[in-house]
């Protein structure tokens, strides 16, 4: 029981000169009963992690509607060129790219960038799927502006952002890997314009190599040597480091963390992820399957010749038809969600955020 102290107040009017008096009692700090303040305290804890069990029988189901699966597979999709005349297998005809773009945005695609795939921030809504969209070599029919700022029509980045207003919710973002072409751009002010107007945007730069050589049968040196001139050159451009590389020619150094970290003549890289050539969708970042030093990416192209499983068009038919398979969002870039059976694919880093259903 707690105690009451006494406190008296004497009031003297102006008017009659009279004292008034009054006592009112005030409980003491400090005397609550250790009894009831500790069964607050457990009434209190019973109550949040009433609520936290709501909020995530909530969260389940909801990843449940939707067939949540972030351990899925990502299409990761390697363009070139976009020009009206192709003359090698990597070019695309700005028809050709609309029309896979449109393909995507219809099966309920959103392109993500390889730096927000590779550290895990898949920030789209529920039930839609993401797409990392990469552009090597910088050529200027990816991206090149008019005096205002505007990407001319026809280039990759133009027909990218027109398609996006078509559909809403589909993200004009991609990583465009860079090489000291750096889109037909002679002088540092305009490259750094270029990088910038990029960056500004929300599209990723990832490094492809200053020279784009093979870094097949390099000495460790020799490959730390052309990933950190890369490096350099991006950064000498802009105050962004990129957090990608692109093999050229998608070759693998004789060790493979070679690309991934390294330095030479004191510029050091530390990345999140190395991309190779092609071949098959890519492993969700969370999953144990992927594998930083050696990301797949799907060339785009039709089915043709020996594109006709291996390529762009046949990879997309097939995560249609095996949609278990492709990563699906449950809208909640703080969880991890998929199918119980899943749980011994979710990789260590990630497990605290894991929703299985």
């Amino acid at each position: 029981m707690s105690r009451l102290r006494g406190i008296c107040i004497v009031v003297t009017t102006a008017a009659t000169g009279a004292a008034l008096a009054g006592c009112m009692g005030q409980e003491e700090a400090g005397d609550k009963d250790p009894a009831a303040v500790a069964a607050a305290a457990k009434a209190s804890a019973a109550s949040a992690e009433a609520r936290k069990a709501a909020s995530t029988k909530s969260r389940t189901a909801a990843a449940a509607q939707v067939h949540a699966n972030e351990l899925g597979q990502i299409p990761v999709l390697m363009y070139h060129r976009v020009i009206d005349k192709p003359t090698t297998q990597d070019d695309r005809t700005p028809q050709q790219f609309r029309t896979e773009l449109e393909r995507l945005a219809k099966e309920n695609y959103v392109p993500i960038t390889a730096a927000e795939y590779v550290t895990g921030r898949i920030d789209i809504p529920a039930g839609r799927h993401p797409v990392v969209l990469t552009f090597d070599d910088s050529s200027p029919s990816q991206l090149d502006l008019d005096g205002m700022g505007t990407p001319k029509p026809g280039t990759a980045v133009a027909i990218l952002q027109d398609v996006a207003k078509r559909h809403p919710g589909f993200r004009p973002v991609a990583t465009l890997y860079v090489t000291r072409d750096m889109f037909g751009k002679a002088t540092p002010e305009e490259q750094a314009q270029m990088l910038t107007w990029l960056r500004d945007k929300g599209f990723d730069i990832g490094n492809h190599t200053k020279d784009h050589l093979s870094l097949g049968g390099k000495s460790q040196a020799q490959v730390a040597a052309e990933v950190a001139a890369g490096h350099r050159l991006i950064t000498g451009l802009i105050a962004s480091a990129p957090i990608t590389l692109a093999l050229p020619y998608g070759n693998q150094p004789s060790t493979k963390e070679w690309g991934l970290k390294g330095s030479s003549e004191g510029v050091s890289y530390d990345y999140g992820g190395v991309f190779l050539a092609g071949y098959t969708p890519a492993e969700s970042p969370f999953s144990k399957k992927f594998n930083p030093v050696g990301i797949p990416r799907i060339r785009s192209m039709d089915k043709t010749g020996d594109c006709a499983k291996f390529c762009s068009t046949a990879w997309l038919d097939w995560l249609q038809a095996h949609s278990d398979e492709r990563y699906t969002s449950d809208g909640d870039v703080k969880t991890v969600a998929f199918p119980k059976f899943k749980a011994p694919f979710v990789t260590k880093r990630f497990s605290d955020r894991s929703l299985p259903y």
